[in-house]
């Protein structure tokens, strides 16, 4: 396999496992340790880390070293700002194009979502709550967007969910604004889809901040 497919597989199975808190804020990415257990060099593992780094996932230590990133408040704050205007921008092109199949998708990402919170798996829920909004992205039908997005999406709940598993009326209040938002697209309620995502971002950075 080439150097750049070794890193780029080691990058994304980090990103993944950041994003969806299997790797909490803090924890020590060591090159040896992600070598081995991806089977790639080190090589390939700093490359990933690098690029990780460039996203501000993760951070290069004072005394060396990556370390998943920690997040302030203020960092949540403009993580927020940023994804509603990414996201309302794509609500606004979306409404415009969305076709029933990829309702339909949406939809399944949501059937996903509510299986996941009841079998108790919620790195998985997390996962099909970033799929959901990537998906919402992409279906703006543009790339260049999608290419902004994937850089600046560092899911507000990255750091929440390993400290709000008891809560289970955020998982369903999640669900129900996900689907409420699916039904405005459907039937090209722009208002409706503006107020319900921007409701569902802000509180997304009520809730993370309440808990530090």
């Amino acid at each position: 396999m080439k150097a750049d497919s070794l890193a780029n597989k080691v990058y994304s199975e980090i990103r993944r496992k950041i994003l969806s808190n299997q790797l909490v804020a803090g924890t020590r990415l060591k090159e040896d340790l992600w070598a081995k257990k991806m089977e790639v060099n080190r090589i390939a593992v700093r490359e990933a880390l690098t690029r990780l780094q460039g996203e501000q996932l993760v951070v290069f230590g004072e005394k060396g070293g990556y370390f998943v990133k920690s997040l302030t408040a203020s960092d949540i704050r403009e993580m927020r700002e940023i994804r509603e205007i990414l996201e309302l921008g794509a609500i606004r092109l979306a409404i415009q194009k969305i076709d029933d199949q990829q309702i339909t998708k949406l939809e399944a990402i949501c059937d996903d979502f509510s299986a996941m919170v009841e079998r108790g798996y919620l790195s998985g829920a997390l996962e099909a709550d970033m799929k959901f909004h990537e998906t919402l992205i992409d279906s703006a039908g543009n790339s260049k967007l999608m290419d902004i997005y994937q850089i600046s999406n560092i899911p507000l709940f990255h750091q929440k969910i390993g400290k709000t598993q008891m809560h289970m009326d955020d998982y369903e209040q999640t669900d129900m604004e996900h689907r409420q938002l699916v039904k405005a697209l459907k039937n090209k309620d722009l208002q409706l889809a503006q107020d319900t995502l921007t409701k569902h971002l802000i509180r997304g950075e009520v809730s993370s901040i309440d808990i530090d």
